[in-house]
């Protein structure tokens, strides 16, 4: 990440908090989760369920972690979605106590459904030339808390 110096510093960060504004509201008023949700005819929080499932299966403590929810409220949804017969608890093959959560082919699709919808970028940004891009896709990198 380069360091401003002091003259390039954001002076109360007034304007991070506009370019903060402008990448939220690209992201957020986009409408992806109903999109999902219309696509998939269940709600966003089950696909998100569904499609951290669909990355690998898991025990019900290790979703709950993952999904950052209680692990009452992991059987709730888990049980949603076997009902929908999206997932499927099986034998946890080192554990006899636990059980595993995997998607089914049904799931699995439906997961692929919803990560189509949600990487696909917004027209305006599509929009944008290479050279934009690169630059953005650059700065962005920089900022990100995940590398």
């Amino acid at each position: 990440m380069t360091q401003p110096d002091e003259t390039d510093r954001d002076s109360g960060t007034e304007l991070s908090r506009e370019v903060w504004s402008q990448i939220s509201g690209l992201v957020l008023d986009n409408q992806r989760r109903r999109q999902v949700s219309e696509a998939l005819g269940i709600s966003f929080g089950r696909a998100r369920a569904l499609r951290r499932l669909a990355k690998r299966p898991m025990s019900m403590g290790e979703f709950a972690a993952v999904m950052e929810i209680d692990p009452p409220n992991a059987t709730v949804v888990v049980d949603d979605l076997e009902k929908l017969k999206l997932v499927q608890r099986k034998p946890h093959p080192t554990d006899r106590r636990a059980k595993l959560v995997e998607p089914t082919r049904k799931g699995r699709e439906m997961a692929r459904r919803a990560d189509e919808i949600l990487g696909t970028p917004p027209p305006e940004l599509s929009a944008l030339s290479k050279k934009d891009l690169e630059t953005l896709r650059r700065i962005l990198g920089e900022v990100d808390p995940r590398k």
